[in-house]
């Protein structure tokens, strides 16, 4: 009688172990899956970012040339004094 009682416990023990492993595999896909989420979201994210670092650049770049710009107009304007006149606000 004792050694069924054991068999049955065991049987218990056994049935418990193999749905926590169920519980574990489970949580550790979605832990996959959420990881595997996040990192296409951060890769989209680096994308954009290089993206947007491109388009500073060229607009700095622009600046650049428009300020060049406006310190070669500003310099011919003031050469021509008595013509023009440069006032500062």
């Amino acid at each position: 009688m004792q050694k069924d009682n054991l068999e049955i416990l065991l049987e218990d023990i056994r049935s418990k172990f193999d749905l926590v492993l169920e519980g574990h595999a489970a949580l550790d896909k979605k832990i996959d899956d959420r990881f595997n989420t996040l990192s296409d979201k951060l890769d989209l994210n680096s994308f954009k970012i290089d993206v947007l670092s491109k388009r500073v650049d060229e607009l700095e770049t622009k600046v650049d040339g428009i300020a060049a710009d406006l310190a070669a107009h500003r310099a011919d304007t003031e050469a021509h004094h008595g013509v023009y006149r440069v006032k500062e606000g």
